[in-house]
C-alpha cells in the first residue's frame, strides 16, 4: 500500500491510496506499534529532512486531541475531521482599524434550496454527465435489439416533477376538475404520494372525460381528456419511452415525433412527386383508427421492446380506464383515447409494427419501388405504375384487417398524379385530379413562364371554410368589444394562420382569406346599431387604413430545398 503526503503547517499525515483496504497484508504504516522505533509505545518524532520515500523519519499521525489512534482504528485526517458540508464561512476582519456598522464584511451563508442537478458540468472543460433519460436513449441506440427490463425505476419524483412542468397550464380539466395551478399548490407531497402509489401498484387512472369537436367533413371527433394526475404520469412515461422508440421508428413516419413536424412530411411528399419517377398516388385513410386499436396486439407490440411487466401493465391500465360521457361510465375494450398525452406514442408504436415495417419489407421486394409518407393515421403512397398501386391497395386492405383496422373507402382512392399527369390526362381526355394531405390541396400544375411542372399546394377548401366559420362566430360575440382589442386579436389569429399555411404558391389563397376575414369584421361592426349598417366608402377606407390586418407572408421555403438541407 502506498502513502501520500498532505502538505500543511501541521504534522505530516499519510493517507492510504484509493483502492487499499483495511485488511491488506503487510505492515500498516498508520499503526505506530508496527514500526521498529515504537515497540509498543508511542513517542513523538521531530520533523527533519529526509530522502524521498523515507518513512522512518515521518511523524506518526495524530488525532484532534493529540492522541495517537489505537491499533485497527481508521484515522480520519485533521483536514476532513473539522470539515462539514455547506457550513457558513465567517469572514475575517479587514485590516482597517475602525469598522463601522455600515461596512459589511463579505462571507457565505448556509446552503439553501436544492443541490445542483447531477448532470451539470463540474468544470468548464468537462463534459456534462448524461441524465437517466439520455442513458436510456444511448443504450437504445447502441443495442437496437435489446429489451428494457427495469424502466419503472426511473419513474421517481424528479421525472414526475419535470413532467408536471411540461404540461399545458391552460389545458382542459378531466373528470376530477383539478387544474394545473391547483395541483401545484402542494406539489411535493402530491408527487411523492403519486410515486409511492405507482411503485406499489395502487395507482389507478381515472376515466377520461369525453368531449366532441367538429371535423372538417361536418361530423364530430371524440376527444378524451385525462385527469391531471394521469397527465403527469403519462407525460413522464412518454419522456421515458420516446428515446427508446425514436431509434426504432422509420424515416417516413413524421406524426407526433420530436424534431419532426407536419411540414417535414409535406416537404418529403413534395420532393418525391417532383424528383422521383411517380405517376400514381394512393391517398389512404384509416377509419376511426384511435377508436379501433386492438388492446391484445398493442400489448404484444409493447413487449417487443419493453420487458418490464410493471410498465406494460401501467400502459394497459390507461387503455382500459374507461370513458365518462354525460355522467355515465363506458368501458373501453379497444382503442386509445384520442387527446391523451400517451395516445400519439402508442398509435405510432401500433402503426410501426402493422404498417411501417411491412411496407418497408414490400419496398425491398418491389422491382420499381414506391414511396410512403405517413403522419399518424394519414398517409400517402406514390407509385410509378398503376398496377402496383392497385396491388398495394388489395394487400394493404388485407394487412390492416388482420390487426383490426379498416381503410375508409370514401377517402381512400388511387389517382393519376405526378410530373406527366397533365399531359397524359389531356391525351386521354381526363381531368387532372387533386388530393388533400395535412390541410393542403396538392395540384399538378405548370409554371407559366417556361411550362415546367409545378406542384401547387393550396389551403384546403374544407380547412378554409371551417376557419372562416369559427372566426365569424367569434366576431359575432365580440361585436360590441373595443375595436382595438378585436384588431389585436384578429392580427394574432392571422399571423398564426400564415405561420402554417404560408408556403410558396399559396399567396393568392391567403390574400383571399384575409379579405374574407376583414369583410366579416366590418359586417359585425356595422350591425352594432340599426343606423350604422350603410357605411360610406370613404369611412370604410379610413377604417381599413387605421386598423389594417396583417398581409400574407411566405414563412416556409420551397420544399425540395428544405428537405435537402435536412
Amino acid at each position: 500500500m502506498e502513502l501520500r503526503k498532505n502538505s500543511g503547517d501541521e504534522a505530516d499525515t499519510f493517507l492510504p491510496v484509493e483502492g487499499s483496504t483495511e485488511g491488506s497484508r503487510g505492515v500498516n504504516p498508520l499503526d505506530p506499534s508496527a514500526r521498529p522505533e515504537s515497540q509498543g509505545s508511542a513517542r513523538t518524532h521531530t520533523l527533519s529532512e529526509r530522502e524521498p520515500g523515507d518513512l522512518e523519519s515521518a511523524s506518526p499521525p495524530t488525532m484532534e486531541d493529540g492522541r495517537q489512534p489505537r491499533e485497527g482504528r481508521i484515522l480520519k485526517p485533521r483536514s476532513q475531521a473539522l470539515e462539514e458540508s455547506d457550513e457558513p464561512i465567517v469572514p475575517m476582519k479587514s485590516a482597517k482599524t475602525r469598522v463601522t456598522p455600515v461596512e459589511s464584511m463579505e462571507g457565505r451563508g448556509e446552503a439553501k434550496g436544492k443541490l445542483a442537478p447531477r448532470n451539470v458540468r463540474r468544470t468548464q472543460g468537462r463534459e456534462r454527465t448524461p441524465t437517466n433519460l439520455e442513458r436510456v436513449g444511448r443504450k437504445a441506440t447502441k443495442e437496437k435489439g435489446t429489451k428494457f427490463s427495469n424502466l419503472m425505476c426511473h419513474l421517481k419524483v424528479p421525472l414526475l416533477e419535470q413532467a408536471y412542468q411540461r404540461l399545458s397550464k391552460k389545458a382542459a380539466t378531466g373528470v376530477d376538475g383539478v387544474t394545473w395551478s391547483e395541483y401545484g399548490q402542494n406539489l411535493q407531497a402530491r408527487i411523492t404520494d403519486l410515486q409511492d402509489r405507482i411503485h406499489s401498484g395502487s395507482y389507478h387512472p381515472l376515466p377520461v372525460r369525453r368531449v366532441h369537436i367538429p371535423k372538417a367533413d361536418g361530423r364530430e371527433r371524440p376527444i378524451g381528456i385525462p385527469a391531471l394526475e394521469d397527465k403527469v404520469v403519462q407525460q413522464a412515461v412518454r419522456m421515458l419511452l420516446e428515446p427508446i422508440y425514436e431509434q426504432v421508428f422509420l424515416g417516413f413516419s413524421y406524426g407526433f415525433r420530436p424534431k419532426r413536424s407536419a411540414h417535414d412530411a409535406l416537404d418529403a411528399l413534395a420532393t418525391v412527386i417532383i424528383k422521383k419517377r411517380t405517376d400514381w398516388v394512393l391517398d389512404a385513410d384509416i377509419r376511426s383508427f384511435f377508436d379501433t386499436i386492438d388492446h391484445g396486439w398493442m400489448k404484444k407490440f409493447l413487449e417487443h421492446r419493453i420487458a418490464d411487466r410493471r410498465l406494460v401493465r401501467l400502459l394497459m391500465k390507461w387503455l382500459a380506464a374507461g370513458v365518462m360521457e354525460e355522467g355515465k361510465l363506458h368501458e373501453t375494450r379497444e382503442g386509445t383515447p384520442q387527446g391523451g398525452i400517451i395516445s400519439p406514442l402508442l398509435a405510432n408504436i401500433y402503426l410501426h409494427y402493422v404498417l411501417d415495417l411491412w411496407v418497408h419489407a414490400q419496398r425491398k421486394r418491389s422491382a420499381r419501388g414506391f414511396y410512403l409518407v405517413r403522419y399518424a393515421d394519414d398517409f400517402v403512397m406514390a407509385f410509378e405504375d398503376e398496377q402496383d398501386a392497385k396491388t398495394m391497395l388489395v394487400a394493404l386492405t388485407r394487412r390492416l384487417s388482420d390487426f383490426g383496422l379498416e381503410l375508409n373507402r370514401e377517402k381512400t382512392r388511387i389517382l393519376r398524379f405526378g410530373r406527366y399527369a397533365r399531359e397524359r390526362s389531356a391525351r386521354l381526355g381526363l381531368k387532372v385530379e387533386t388530393f388533400d394531405f395535412l390541410g393542403f390541396t396538392h395540384v399538378a400544375s405548370e409554371d407559366g413562364k417556361n411550362g415546367w411542372f409545378l406542384l401547387r399546394r393550396l389551403t384546403s377548401r374544407k380547412k378554409r371554410q371551417r376557419k372562416l366559420a369559427e372566426l365569424y362566430l367569434e366576431l359575432r360575440k365580440r361585436r360590441h368589444e373595443d375595436v382595438r382589442v378585436t384588431h389585436a386579436w384578429l392580427s394574432t389569429v392571422l399571423r398564426g394562420y400564415y405561420e402554417y399555411f404560408g408556403v410558396p404558391t399559396n399567396e393568392r389563397v391567403l390574400e383571399r382569406f384575409r379579405r374574407h376575414v376583414g369583410d366579416a369584421w366590418l359586417q359585425q361592426l356595422r350591425r352594432r346599431s340599426q343606423t350604422g349598417w350603410h357605411w360610406p366608402i370613404a369611412k370604410i377606407k379610413r377604417f381599413k387604413k387605421r386598423f389594417p390586418l396583417p398581409k400574407p407572408t411566405i414563412r416556409h421555403p420551397w420544399p425540395e430545398k428544405r428537405f435537402a438541407a435536412r
